[in-house]
């Protein structure tokens, strides 16, 4: 898409915030901006405050998160997810984008490199599984990130699991101002494997969001990373 697209921001916590800071060094326009205080159950969503924006992300909480998207589906404007922490109702709010034919796009997370990370980490555990290595996954965040198990964390288990089998526990840290760090450990009694993926600062998670943003433009369904890095556009905005 050539046109700069209008943006709405839904939730301008430290996340929030940082996706209106890349938006405005990029030049698009952030033409709402949707905050905690005038938005209770998804009441200050419409397609007036809105503002015709072409996009909407949404980084907010995870008991709000499904009303502020299918808010979003209903005034038709078609929406990044970035919180975690709903997806015990991911399939039923699938169900109604699609019935609305509205636009979403939601992943555990947005950085290109853990996309990556869940891919090599799901090759290496089907490896493993011929061999005697028993797995870990150890995540680490600030200690203001409310859910646990991270987003990220619960797909690398479940893609971990699947490969390997059997069930694997999973760790969660909560301290201080981390980003994000997510580590799959594999041992067997005499040798040890770690992969691991660090984020190093939240702009990675803003970068992505806008990434998927403009890729969602003009598109209905729902998507995840995953499609847009099997489109063949992957890349910065």
């Amino acid at each position: 898409m050539n046109t700069t697209p209008r943006l709405a921001i839904i939730g301008m916590g430290k996340m929030g915030r940082i996706v209106a800071q890349l938006a405005a060094e990029r030049e698009w326009p952030v033409v709402a901006t949707i905050d905690a205080a005038r938005n209770r159950d998804a009441a200050g969503i419409t397609r007036e405050t809105l503002a015709d924006a072409d996009v909407a992300i949404e980084f907010t909480e995870p008991r709000s998160a499904v009303a502020n998207v299918l808010a979003c589906v209903r005034a038709g404007v078609p929406v990044v997810v970035g919180t975690t922490g709903w997806y015990a109702e991911r399939e039923q709010v699938e169900e109604q984008v699609l019935a609305l034919g509205g636009a979403m796009f939601w992943s555990p997370n947005f950085a290109i490199g853990v996309n990556l990370f869940w891919h090599i980490a799901e090759h290496a555990a089907h490896l493993a599984a011929r061999a005697p290595f028993d797995a870990h996954i150890v995540e680490t965040h600030h200690a203001a990130k409310r859910d646990a198990p991270s987003g990220t964390a619960a797909h690398l288990g479940h893609v971990v699991s699947v490969a390997l089998g059997h069930d694997v526990p999973i760790t969660s840290i909560r301290t201080g101002s981390v980003p994000g760090t997510h580590e799959l450990l594999l041992d067997a009694p005499y040798e040890q494997i770690r992969i691991e993926h660090v984020a190093r600062d939240r702009r990675v998670f803003a970068d992505g969001a806008l990434l998927a943003a403009r890729w969602l433009i003009g598109r209905r369904g729902v998507y995840t990373m995953r499609d847009l890095l099997d489109s063949n556009q992957p890349g910065h905005v």
